[in-house]
Parts: C-alpha cells; sequence; structure tokens
C-alpha cells in the first residue's frame, strides 16, 4: 500500500499558487490528511528500514523532519511556506548536516534523495580534504563508477578560493579537494510518490552511493 495519494502533489501544486498564511489556514486539514500524516508514517518506514544499515538510528520521525515553516529573517523570499517536506533520515536526523544517512525532498513533480557530507565543520573539512590528498586514486575510482555516476552525476559543494599548500598541490588534478561541501543528489521520477515501492527506490540508490559515502564518512568516524 503507498503512503501517499494524487492529493499530495495537489496540495504542493496549489501552495506554489497560493503561498500566503490566509490560504494555507484554510487549508491546513488538507495539509494534515494529505502531506503531515502520510509523510510522517513514511518516515517511520523509512527509519525502520535504515536501522538495518545503522542500529544507532535510533530517532523518531520528529526528530528527522523539517518544519514546512520558511525561516524568512535573511531572506529576500518572504513566502511563508516551503513547497516540499523533507527529512534526513540518519542517526542524528536533521540535526545532523554531516550526513550518515540520507536527505530527501518531495512535493510537486519534485522527488530528490542527498547524501554526502554537507556542513562540515572546520575539522570535518580538513579530515576530509587529508582523506582525498592521501587517498586521491581510490577516491577518483569511486566517483568515476558507472551506477554513481549514471545516479548521482557529480560531487557538489562551494569551494574555497584558497587552499593550505599541502592540498593546492593537487588541486588541479583534483579539484574536489576545494570544497568545502561534499554532497550529491539524484532525481527521481515524481511517479513513484504515490507508489508503494517509494521506499525500495530510496534505498536503491542509497546502496549506490554506500562506497563514496563510506569514503567521506571515514575520516569522520575516527
Amino acid at each position: 500500500m503507498a503512503w501517499f495519494t494524487s492529493e499530495f502533489e495537489t496540495f504542493f501544486s496549489e501552495l506554489k499558487e497560493n503561498n500566503n498564511k490566509e490560504w494555507f489556514a484554510e487549508n491546513k486539514p488538507r495539509y494534515e490528511k494529505h502531506v503531515k500524516k502520510p509523510f510522517e508514517l513514511f518516515i517511520g518506514d523509512m527509519i525502520l528500514r535504515m536501522q538495518a544499515y545503522d542500529p544507532q538510528c535510533q530517532i523518531q520521525p520528529k526528530d528527522a523532519i523539517f518544519r514546512i515553516y520558511r525561516d524568512v529573517r535573511f531572506s529576500k523570499d518572504k513566502t511563508p511556506y516551503k513547497t516540499q517536506v523533507s527529512a534526513i533520515v540518519g542517526k542524528g536526523g536533521r540535526k545532523e548536516m554531516a550526513l550518515s544517512g540520507m536527505y530527501l525532498e518531495m512535493g510537486h513533480q519534485h522527488l530528490r534523495i542527498y547524501g554526502g557530507v554537507y556542513q562540515p565543520d572546520k575539522d570535518q573539512l580538513q579530515a576530509i580534504r587529508q582523506e582525498i590528498l592521501y587517498n586521491q586514486s581510490d577516491f577518483e575510482k569511486l566517483i568515476a563508477e558507472k551506477k554513481f555516476k549514471k545516479s548521482f552525476g557529480e560531487i557538489r559543494g562551494e569551494k574555497n578560493k584558497r587552499l593550505p599548500t599541502e592540498f593546492a598541490e593537487i588541486q588541479d588534478q583534483q579539484p574536489l579537494i576545494a570544497n568545502k561541501q561534499f554532497y550529491y543528489f539524484s532525481e527521481l521520477d515524481p511517479s513513484l510518490i504515490t507508489s508503494e515501492k517509494l521506499i525500495d527506490a530510496f534505498y536503491e540508490l542509497f546502496e549506490v552511493s554506500a562506497p563514496v559515502r563510506k569514503f567521506l564518512r571515514a575520516p569522520l568516524e575516527d
């Protein structure tokens, strides 16, 4: 049985055209019934599946799910609501931006899975760069692997303009050494949102990314 009906996407399609507090208040019962509650059940099942990969993933859906309300304090875009739901399924939930699990987004004609390390702190960034420096050949083989390339394309992230000498020496050979983030994502067919195969589709991609994920996480877990 699928977690979501077509009403899930219909809600977000209409929200894009009516992103204001008055419309949302009027349609909140729809949001609760067709979006919030099904998404909580779905994330609960995602967490149970994740526990087979990481027994330390002992979180609840509320620990994983991001609020639909946007933080507009420092944004030029003052629309109050996100036009998708999102969550981090991993042992730290939404508070762990250096991902051990996966980040996913779902909305109208929008279905994505993200992985990697999104917001490493200074020490974590240093450790990842050292891992790439010392194991450059292994890293390049992993990110060039056919299934990874087909599913995720490339490693993404903002870059530092200047690097310590030890890393700058290989920047021409491996530009990713300059990254401040090391993440990747895949677009899935939005028709999967209303399919009972949705979780399987996410975890198939999670397994494809496992070698790259393990490489990036290894220096952070010592």
